[in-house]
């Protein structure tokens, strides 16, 4: 079976090979994701996790490697192709939840299936998969309201929602907990645990927290532009 992702030798450097102050922010990492598993990548502000996630996700090009999601080098495609490709096969939740203020909820989540022209068939059961997931994340009586009525972890657990709607192979989390109280930071872990399990997407979490991080199947540390696996933090 073709993993989900895979990265060989993905350098990410910044300024020219020979300037004095050219910074290689990633050097020369290799990586291996099936589909199902979890994964945390953990280390201090700076040291490039957002920019490897970028990478990962087609939303930035490394300067040198290669990075393959679901069979296809990303390298290889226009700035088009990209974009669907992220459409269709990429969930991204971010530190902020990034949720369109005059949008309900339920739009909200539906935008990523608009970017693509759809027979009315598929748009009814795009919006049943939406309410679906909104009563399995608990946001079902919430799904006609704008995010400014929301709290925090409603928020997020709409943008889960949101990232999960085109059921995609893999699922990026950058620093999702980040900005949470502990209690909603525990319940969004909880989610991302149940929604690994039960969709069976690959998900690649980068945070701070060593908790959440320590509920992934796998733990990696990114200092100094290499990655190395490790325990799984507790």
């Amino acid at each position: 079976m073709t993993p989900v992702l895979e990265l060989n030798a993905v350098c990410k450097q910044y300024g020219a090979p020979d300037a004095p102050a050219a910074l290689r922010v990633l050097d020369g990492i290799s990586l291996c994701v099936e589909a199902g598993e979890s994964l945390a990548v953990v280390g201090p502000s700076g040291c490039g996790k957002s920019t490897l996630l970028n990478i990962i996700g087609g939303l930035d090009r490394p300067t040198s490697g290669a990075v393959t999601l679901a069979g296809q080098d990303l390298g290889l495609l226009s700035e088009d192709a990209l974009a669907g490709l992220r459409n269709s096969l990429i969930g991204f939740v971010f530190q902020q939840h990034h949720l369109l203020p005059q949008c309900t909820v339920l739009e909200n989540v539906l935008l990523p299936t608009l970017a693509v022209r759809r027979p009315p068939a598929q748009r009814r059961a795009d919006a049943g998969r939406a309410e679906a997931l909104l009563e399995r994340v608990g946001l079902a009586d919430r799904r006609n309201h704008r995010p400014g009525l929301l709290s925090g972890g409603e928020s997020q657990r709409a943008a889960v929602v949101r990232a999960l709607i085109n059921r995609p192979r893999l699922l990026l989390a950058d620093e999702p907990t980040g900005s949470l109280d502990h209690a909603s930071a525990r319940a969004l872990g909880d989610l991302l645990v149940e929604i690994n399990r039960a969709e069976g997407v690959a998900l690649i979490v980068v945070t701070h927290s060593l908790e959440l991080a320590g509920r992934m199947g796998a733990g990696y540390a990114l200092a100094d532009g290499r990655l190395t696996r490790g325990p799984v933090p507790r």
